[in-house]
């Protein structure tokens, strides 16, 4: 029995469909309140998956993600870190990811700052589209396992990734830790090399200008992961706008969703 616990905070509104997305890859759920593990810290001792779910957690305010990000820093990084160090998975959706580029759980905060942040989209304002995205092949990401093409949609205003310096991006890229990035909507376009860290994709194939079109990152084990897009909106085929005209063709499955394959990959990892 694998146990994933859901974390929730004010503000937060995509835990239900994580904790069923969870299920559906069958993980055992518990959804816990931040107030809970402020309280006692060693309920994470009985959970394999920790997940931070989307939302808008304490309203955004400051910067997406800031608040809930300070609080797990501040209060309970011994045990963030040592269920990270213990070999677990920890997984960021959406807002989730924020609060783990902001809380240092992904990249560390050492003494030149943060190495990475997520800031506003280039357009200015809130995106809500489908994506296309590639897993970087030489990643050790547990979660995109298997996966080399994958479509799921993204909704946020706050998804841009910058690293801190060019030197930053690439030891990034260089690691595998950029492990998903946005791609042309069509598996045929032309010229689209992901190792071309300068080649940003326009709008909307990158839907927030993120460098090396980035929409996701792991730490340097793998086993903590942030991504953008929402995997738990797409757990089946049905799920996706262009369904009836996908029904026949070539890896098509009206029953799997692409996303719910990042949820199966978690708790696949520890059979």
């Amino acid at each position: 029995m694998i146990n994933v616990l859901i974390l929730r905070a004010p503000g937060t509104n995509c835990n239900i469909e994580t904790g069923f997305a969870f299920e559906q890859a069958g993980g055992t759920v518990e959804q816990l309140h931040v107030n809970r593990l402020l309280e006692n810290p060693s309920l994470f001792d009985k959970f394999q998956i920790l997940c931070f779910p989307g939302g808008f957690s304490f309203g955004d305010d400051i910067a997406a993600g800031r608040i809930l990000a300070s609080k797990m820093q501040n209060a309970l990084s011994d045990a963030l870190h040592k269920f990270r160090d213990d070999g677990k998975l920890i997984l960021g959706i959406c807002n989730g990811f924020q609060i783990l580029i902001k809380s240092g759980l992904i990249l560390p905060i050492d003494d030149n700052g943060f190495q990475a942040t997520l800031t506003w989209n280039n357009c200015h304002r809130f995106q809500d589209r489908w994506v296309r995205m590639v897993v970087d092949p030489k990643t050790p990401c547990v979660f995109t396992k298997g996966i080399t093409d994958i479509e799921m949609p993204m909704a946020h205003a706050e998804g841009k990734f910058v690293a801190r310096d060019a030197q930053t991006l690439k030891r990034l890229a260089d690691n595998g830790q950029l492990a998903l990035r946005y791609a042309p909507r069509l598996t045929s376009a032309p010229n689209y090399d992901i190792n071309d860290l300068d080649a940003v994709l326009p709008e909307p194939d990158n839907p927030n200008g993120a460098q090396a079109n980035a929409a996701g990152c792991c730490d340097e084990t793998g086993r903590v992961f942030g991504l953008m897009p929402h995997p738990e909106r797409y757990l089946k085929g049905v799920q996706n706008p262009q369904w009836t005209r996908r029904v026949g063709t070539d890896g098509f499955d009206p029953e799997l969703g692409d996303g719910l394959k990042i949820f199966k990959n978690a708790i696949d990892f520890f059979a």
